[in-house]
């Protein structure tokens, strides 16, 4: 079939001023741009005022569960995202043959949740379709599951890194684009030094990437960004950091030293580089308040001992303390914490912990203590983490790419997982006009492409896939609330040459490709 724009404002993902041109699809991809005089499409589009983009690209996401659930990913349709990464924060679902609490918080339930390999997922995947290209990393958490067992809140032995590499060599073999890790997160964070650089090694013997959320974001994350860095010096590999910020009214002022860190490693010949979600505040499991040492703990074994006073004031201590780890509670404070689902707790959704504690008459430590105690199913927080001047810094930055960070796993979701792309123009290019349209775009298609080394997708140009996000500008702004079932405020978008979206509605279709490195072992 062929599709004619006819008369667009093209931004086709280079930074490069924006001009008008027509564009001819046939057969999933770009066959031609320019004044193309003559030409007869089956569907022409006139496209006069509206902007025609390569599809956004999402380095950071989660979805890898929720595209089982529904196929079409309306949710990243909708806001123009054509490919998407998940598997990230080392939170994953394959390799694994166990329930992991953390992981369906993070990525959602469904009737099969967990698989024994990265194949046998793809293969889940490929029957299912999806709306959007995927690609996919290895999460760090299930290799230290699966090579540690029972208790592998630990440091690892020789036998069990080896057994993660074997592990990981098999995922890379599979196709997936690299590692991540979230040591943040118990098991990950109990991961040493000399474990991270032999997975990185393998790796970087694979030229793919390492993608890491920071062991702390808050009051030591200059230095957990420069032991990545170390990782990274030592191992050669190629290092993505997740979700760049710094987490905390007083560490606030860290945020140009990390951009100076960056900076200083591209310099020396390292490849470092970032990802951001344009909100002040994020979202993650509300257990993750608790200290790494108890999350060690098995759900229900945890819950016991949340309802224990001496262990209750020990926790306390920890987070008010909050050495070594970022305490939440004490960066963002308890009214900077909401819950946004509780299914077990629903009249408890879209309130502080500081507004439930006033309510129940309860220290907030208590309050939050009762609530975790007693929770059945998922739970997920959003908690305030960053200044507007930080958040506008970053992104500032020539080396941010656009992450979603986009969350499926409660009943109310994070606004980045239905809004991340749109609200980036609306916000930060129409609004406040931290950038331009054309280094917005740039941010959200073609940086990423570059970076992850995608030959066919992330810019408008003859042979590429026909990937293709047609809007008006002028439509989008920072309050644009989009929720599941919403009308997109978007002209069309285009999947592989297949029409996802047309006048803001979804077509249902599941012309997505599975996305695999072109590169392999290099020895």
């Amino acid at each position: 079939m062929r599709t004619l724009f006819k008369g667009a404002t093209i931004v086709d993902g280079t930074g490069r001023g924006a001009y008008r041109g027509d564009l001819l699809v046939e057969g999933g991809t770009i066959q031609a741009i320019g004044r193309l005089e003559g030409v007869q499409g089956e569907h022409t589009y006139e496209c006069r005022g509206l902007v025609l983009a390569p599809g956004f690209i999402d380095m950071h996401a989660h979805s890898e569960v929720f595209v089982l659930n529904d196929p079409p990913m309306g949710a990243k349709i909708g806001q123009g995202i054509t490919t998407e990464f998940g598997g990230n924060c080392g939170i994953g679902a394959y390799p694994s043959i166990a329930d992991d609490p953390l992981a369906t918080e993070v990525l959602g339930s469904s009737p099969r949740q967990y698989w024994p390999t990265f194949g046998a997922y793809t293969e889940a995947w490929k029957r299912s379709g999806s709306g959007v290209n995927m690609g996919f990393f290895q999460a760090h958490g299930p290799l230290r599951n699966r090579a540690l067992g029972e208790g592998a809140s630990r440091m690892a032995t020789a036998d069990e890194v080896k057994r993660m590499e074997d592990l990981l060599e098999e995922s890379l073999e599979g196709g997936v684009w690299g590692l991540s890790t979230g040591l943040y997160y118990e098991p990950c964070y109990s991961a040493s030094t000399e474990e991270l650089v032999a997975l990185a090694r393998l790796v970087a013997r694979y030229d793919r990437l390492l993608a890491v959320h920071l062991r702390c974001e808050g009051n030591t994350v200059v230095e957990s960004l420069e032991e990545m860095i170390h990782i990274a010096r030592e191992s050669g590999v190629r290092l993505e950091v997740s979700h760049l910020k710094a987490i905390g009214r007083e560490n606030q002022h860290l945020a140009p030293r990390l951009l100076t860190l960056i900076d200083r490693a591209n310099s020396e010949g390292l490849e470092v580089t970032f990802d951001q979600y344009p909100y002040l505040w994020g979202s993650t499991s509300l257990f993750s308040l608790l200290p790494p040492q108890f999350l060690a703990y098995e759900r229900t074994e945890l819950q016991r001992r949340l309802k224990d006073t001496v262990q209750r004031a020990a926790m306390r201590a920890l987070m008010e303390e909050g050495e070594g780890w970022d305490s939440i509670a004490r960066l963002a404070g308890f009214d900077g914490i909401t819950i946004l689902s509780l299914p077990s707790h629903p009249h408890l959704e879209g309130r502080s912990i500081a507004e439930i504690s006033a309510a129940q008459d309860k220290d907030p430590y208590d309050a939050l203590f009762d609530i975790l105690s007693t929770a059945e199913g998922s739970a997920v927080m959003g908690d305030v983490t960053q200044s507007e001047e930080n958040l506008a810094r970053i992104m500032s930055h020539p080396g941010m790419c656009f992450g979603s960070d986009a969350l499926y796993g409660g009943s109310r979701p994070h606004p980045r997982s239905f809004n991340a792309a749109l609200h980036l123009i609306g916000r930060y290019v129409n609004e406040t006009h931290t950038l331009t349209l054309e280094e917005a775009i740039t941010r959200l298609s073609g940086r990423s492409a570059t970076r992850l080394g995608l030959a066919d997708r992330g810019f408008v140009r003859e042979g590429y896939k026909a990937d293709l996000v047609l809007f008006d500008p002028a439509r989008l702004n920072g309050d644009l609330a989009l929720t599941k079932g919403s009308t997109s405020p978007l002209e069309l978008v285009m999947v592989n040459g297949e029409v996802a979206l047309e006048g803001g509605k979804l077509t249902g279709m599941t012309s997505g490709e599975l996305l695999v490195p072109l590169t392999g072992c290099s020895g």
